[in-house]
């Protein structure tokens, strides 16, 4: 187990999805296959929160490299995500424009840093390719600052056409943190423990699922389905 720092807390410019902090993580790889025997079938990754939004951009720009990819409660769109954590008056937004050079239509640079530093520009790239397991809990964004809309857009990303949710559909879910009445389905997977998923959805190598929690990874789901991952 390797756990890169990649540049620090993400509010400043070579934090925060930069192109330094995905090289430190491609560089911890590459160091770990050097001090000792690795399984190049069975590289894995996963993250929460920051480390979530990070795992996601490591799918998108280096989708070859990885066996599974566990993202927990990511943020997925930083654009978005400024104008919601601005709405509720955290800190975050501060911290995105410390990273970007500023607020979102400030100019043409900023808003490139915006778009490039987000994991939705570059998830596309994972799709067909990468296994993923996106995971958030649905009162995150009530309970917590991301709301659910970023792992269902990372999700459809990465979907096939048909398997994505509707706009409508994640409205709902942001609004209510409750699964739409049309979506309920029932899900047998205990090692989510009192974590009991709500819901969840597969487009071929992709997974997302929410479950009855907030902003938190639940360890034993992570590892299992990790332990089950192989190129």
């Amino acid at each position: 187990y390797i756990h890169p720092n990649f540049r620090g807390p993400n509010r400043n410019p070579q934090a925060t999805g930069s192109d330094l902090a995905v090289q430190d993580i491609l560089d911890a790889v590459a160091y770990a296959k050097k001090q000792t025997k690795v399984d190049e079938r069975r590289i894995l990754l996963v993250g929460a929160s920051g480390g979530g939004y990070m795992s996601l951009m490591m799918a998108g720009r280096a989708p070859d490299l990885w066996a599974g990819v566990s993202s927990w409660v990511p943020i997925s769109d930083l654009a978005a995500w400024h104008v919601q954590t601005k709405a509720k008056r955290l800190k975050y937004y501060r911290e995105i424009e410390k990273s970007c050079g500023g607020a979102p239509g400030k100019s043409k640079e900023v808003d490139e840093q915006y778009h490039r530093r987000s994991p939705l520009t570059h998830l596309p790239k994972a799709k067909g390719l990468v296994k993923l397991d996106i995971n958030a809990g649905i009162f995150d964004g009530h309970k917590g600052s991301v709301p659910v809309s970023h792992s269902l857009l990372a999700f459809n990303a990465v979907a096939e056409e048909a398997d994505r949710l509707t706009q409508a559909e994640i409205d709902e879910f942001v609004r209510t943190a409750k699964v739409p009445k049309e979506l309920v389905q029932a899900i047998d997977d205990p090692s989510y423990g009192k974590k009991k998923p709500l819901f969840r959805r597969t487009s071929g190598k992709a997974r997302v699922t929410l479950f009855d929690g907030g902003h938190e990874l639940v360890p034993a789901a992570a590892i299992k389905w990790l332990s089950q991952q192989t190129k």
